[in-house]
């Protein structure tokens, strides 16, 4: 099994902004750089005011958009970093779980840190929260 450095995405500032960290370290250690995004679509944790429910995308739609998402960060990193290995994954299912899985497989978890807003700090996302919580890998958080 090859080690890699392994980077979440979901398509955010601070996700992207752990991409190009990553290729960074990756480069640094000499390892692949592995680019993972979920692509199960999580309902949201609250009801819409209204009562009606949250239409559910596609499976062919929240997959091609994974695709569209890693294919956009590979040409990113791979145009700042031409040497490195890059390798993308789109893995069914829910994204904490799948970070935990792929986590499983790297040297380093490398993920995207949102804030809710400048004067709130650094704050942790969910999903974000939840990895920490349960991997056993090293974990980075990239604001």
């Amino acid at each position: 099994m090859t080690h890699t450095i392994t980077v979440g995405l979901d398509g955010s500032p601070a996700s992207l902004a752990a991409a190009d960290w990553a290729a960074h370290e990756a480069q640094l250690r000499d390892l692949p750089l592995r680019l993972v995004t979920a692509w199960e679509w999580q309902a949201p944790a609250f009801a819409p005011g209204t009562g009606a429910g949250v239409p559910v995308p596609p499976s062919d739609l929240r997959r091609a958009s994974a695709q569209h998402l890693l294919a956009q960060a590979r040409a990113r990193v791979g145009e700042a970093r031409p040497g490195l290995r890059i390798d993308t994954d789109e893995i069914p299912g829910l994204p904490v779980p799948a970070l935990l899985k792929a986590a499983e497989e790297a040297e380093l978890l490398v993920l995207g840190s949102r804030g809710l807003s400048r004067a709130a700090g650094y704050l942790l996302g969910s999903v974000s929260h939840a990895v920490l919580a349960s991997c056993e890998r090293p974990v980075v958080l990239v604001r």
